[in-house]
């Protein structure tokens, strides 16, 4: 008898099991969403192939720069899963940013850019980090001058651009740049393979991870397609973090709307491929994943988690690696006799 027990709990686990995995499957998905294989549309920059190859060997050239030694790809190297491992980025004369680079990668999900989100798309984006002194320290002007002196970008425009009188301008720059950032996914996770019905996609440390980090408190500010990126939250919900992780000349969002509210508000990052996009938060201050998740769990959610938990839930996150886009480094017009020459100053 005892062993026809045993023999009719058997099946019993392996159901409750299934129940369990089919459980957490439904909620997640009512949360998350797999990231597509292919870019989405872009409001009033429709893609072409034309614009996509122009927009590639923009984000690659350094002479957008004015000392024409920074590229877009400096700061957010696409072999580096789009970001530069660096706890705030070096721009212009080896000057340092205030805050760390988020990658690029699935940026095109974001609600907005940049992380007190001051500009609204990637193309809005594309014309800050040029302009910014502390960065590639270039103008309008400049850019436009020298795009011009190339040669071979004006067939390059001309062809992204059929229909503009004067293809090489400083916003069809920004449009092609758009185009080519917005097909920089990472698809086909495990994460994005559990959401589709693969249960097998994620181990048991990754499901319970999985299951803390929508029960702890998490998901409402990283949920979504980028597991974040889709809003706005206080940093230090619950207590404040140490001064050194959050600075407090760096009032995000405050600089942008000058509304108290917003004073220490930051768009919640997406945790794409964030196991590999170290350094963490604004500042770029912690180093390992195991530590930003106790970070947040304090000031975020008030919360102190058992080891075992953070283990689980950065197990989790790590399954949030997707497939890296494959580039071939393009091959750039050369400059001419009338091209600016580098100002290093």
């Amino acid at each position: 008898m005892k062993r026809m027990h045993l023999f009719l709990l058997v099946p019993l686990c392996l159901c409750n099991s299934a129940f369990a995995a089919d459980d957490l499957m439904s909620r997640a998905n009512k949360l998350f969403n797999p990231i597509p294989t292919k870019a989405p549309p872009l409001k009033g920059n429709p893609a072409t192939a034309a614009k996509l190859d122009l927009g590639a060997k923009l984000f690659f050239d350094p002479r957008l720069s004015s000392s024409q030694l920074i590229s877009c790809n400096t700061c957010h190297n696409v072999g580096l899963a789009g970001a530069d491992l660096q706890e705030t980025s070096t721009g212009h004369g080896w000057q340092k940013g205030p805050r760390n680079s988020p990658t690029v990668f699935n940026a095109v999900f974001d609600v907005a850019q940049f992380w007190d989100g001051r500009a609204k798309d990637l193309q809005t984006q594309a014309k800050g980090p040029v302009q910014a002194a502390v960065e590639m320290n270039s103008n309008p002007e400049l850019v436009v001058k020298t795009l011009k002196s190339i040669p071979g970008y004006a067939p390059l425009f001309k062809a992204a651009f059929p229909r503009a009188a004067d293809p090489v301008s400083f916003d069809n720059m920004a449009r092609a740049i758009e185009v080519f950032e917005a097909t920089l996914l990472t698809p086909d996770s495990p994460f994005d393979r559990f959401l589709k019905g693969d249960a097998a996609a994620l181990n048991a440390r990754e499901k319970r991870g999985l299951r803390i980090f929508m029960d702890k408190g998490c998901a409402p500010c990283h949920a979504g397609t980028n597991v974040g990126g889709v809003g706005y939250y206080p940093f230090g919900v619950r207590e404040a973090p140490a001064t050194e992780i959050r600075p407090s000349g760096d009032t995000g969002r405050f600089m942008v709307t000058n509304t108290e509210s917003d004073r220490y508000v930051f768009k919640a990052p997406s945790l794409r491929n964030v196991a590999v996009t170290q350094p963490y938060f604004h500042s770029g201050k912690v180093w390992k994943l195991y530590d930003a998740v106790v970070v947040m769990s304090s000031a975020q959610l008030g919360v102190k988690l058992k080891e075992g938990e953070v283990e689980d839930t950065v197990a989790f996150l790590k399954t949030l690696t997707g497939r890296q886009p494959r580039l071939h480094y393009p091959l750039l017009p050369p400059s001419s006799d009338d091209t600016p020459h580098p100002q290093l100053k």
